[in-house]
């Protein structure tokens, strides 16, 4: 006879192992950003989400460690898609991204990135997206000075502020909430 905590142990590593994979099967990606920013769509997340309207900073200090892109960038993508499949205009969804610390090498063009670290920025498709699709990316020149990163090494449509306070301040001061994540 198997005792509770061998029964509760037992269920927990299925769970573990099993669960994230049986999570991830309705996910997907879409429809702003069609291969970033994976969601679900929520029945009843919104109760009237063509008003809805969303002022959002990302702040993001922690450098990629992986060869896809940037986990912090990618779920900007993510926040825009979920809201415009739960209904939300496109044009109702302002977002920025502040960047420092060693994020910011998440914001080097290709050549640069790659003359420092051997292979193209994982970000750099994604970066694009983001901006074609009208989210503010500010780099800090504080981090981006003691990193050695110069403007014009920057992806092109990537601004540069003072530093990563500056840019949350303003942008709070503009009515954009600080989204933890």
């Amino acid at each position: 006879m198997k005792s509770n905590f061998t029964t509760l142990t037992t269920a927990i590593i299925i769970a573990t192992l099993i669960g994230p994979v049986l999570a991830n099967e309705n996910f997907t990606t879409g429809p702003v950003f069609k291969e970033y920013g994976e969601n679900i769509k929520i029945e009843g997340g919104l109760k009237h989400p063509a008003q809805q309207q969303f002022k959002v900073v990302f702040d993001v200090y922690k450098e990629n460690e992986t060869d896809k892109p940037h986990r912090g960038f990618n779920s900007i993508a993510r926040f825009i898609n979920m809201h415009v499949r739960a209904g939300v205009p496109q044009d109702n969804v302002e977002v920025a991204l502040v960047v420092h610390g060693k994020a910011a090498y998440g914001l080097l063009k290709d050549n640069v990135y790659r003359e420092k670290f051997g292979t193209n920025n994982p970000s750099s498709e994604l970066l694009s997206q983001l901006l074609e699709n009208n989210v503010r990316v500010i780099a800090c020149g504080q981090s981006s000075s003691y990193l050695g990163i110069g403007r014009t090494e920057l992806i092109d449509d990537v601004e540069l502020s003072l530093s990563a306070m500056t840019a949350n301040a303003l942008l709070q001061q503009a009515g954009y909430t600080l989204n933890p994540f």
